[in-house]
């Protein structure tokens, strides 16, 4: 899925997103082989709307010592609703539904070649600004598994990042591969969404705010306000820490 450049059709075309896979029947495709929890890919219809997607289920979730058992479809989804709140539509649209196998996360399928990733494009220069948005966006989620794979291109040569079940810990847990902005520093234009989010946090009922409550614990959007505050203070990109292991493992 692309986003349009358009304001109103993107949001037209944002809602008709949502509610196919929020209402749309679906259809198994097939059990995905890679990764370390239940992937699958279905089909889903809506009326005269349909889209491929990906469906992981939280009863497919392997524990994981560092997080709470049961919550990673539900940091898929508060990723995408960062994504949103900045207007960076980094994140696939994204929802949270009972499916085929319960409660999991619904997100649209990219259509993209699977040779392609982050370590194939990332010397092009016209995808430098996407991959600054996404190292920025990491910083932010605390993204502990930022693979290059996990960034994908379409056919618009737009950059989709997915995959963000490990994010939004209260402790640092950084892990990914962009590190080649790191010590530069963070163009206003991104400081300025960050701010533009940052206010959300001030505003009484602010929806993407009530959301996020709703998919994290208080400690962790705590934490998230704090990390929004650190960079826009800083308003520049880190350096890797010593001693401690950044980079993903495999990094692909």
């Amino acid at each position: 899925m692309s986003a349009p450049t358009d304001s109103d059709h993107l949001s037209l075309s944002l809602d008709r997103a949502l509610e196919l896979l929020t209402r749309g029947e679906m259809q198994p495709q097939g059990l995905l082989p890679w990764g370390s929890n239940y992937t699958f890919l279905v089909s889903i219809t809506l009326d005269d709307l349909q889209t491929a997607a990906i469906y992981k289920p939280r009863g497919g979730e392997r524990p994981l010592w560092d997080f709470p058992d049961g919550t990673l479809c539900q940091r898929e989804v508060a990723a995408f609703v960062v994504s949103q709140a900045l207007d960076w539509f980094i994140v696939p649209p994204t929802v949270l539904r009972d499916g085929l196998h319960g409660l999991g996360m619904v997100q649209f399928y990219i259509d993209c070649n699977p040779e392609e990733h982050y370590f194939t494009l990332q010397e092009e220069t016209r995808f430098h600004d996407q991959f600054k948005q996404i190292a920025l966006f990491d910083l932010l989620i605390n993204n502990a598994d930022r693979k290059s794979g996990h960034c994908l291109r379409d056919e618009n040569d737009r950059i989709w990042a997915i995959d963000h079940g490990v994010c939004f810990s209260v402790e640092p847990k950084l892990r990914t591969v962009i590190w080649e902005f790191a010590g530069q520093p963070i163009p206003d234009r991104l400081v300025a969404a960050l701010q533009a989010f940052r206010a959300r946090f001030d505003r009484r009922d602010d929806p993407a705010i009530r959301t996020l409550s709703q998919l994290l614990d208080k400690r962790e959007l705590a934490a998230l306000k704090r990390r929004t505050d650190q960079f826009i203070q800083s308003s520049c990109f880190p350096k890797p820490l010593p001693g401690y292991r950044q980079i993903p493992w495999p990094p692909v």
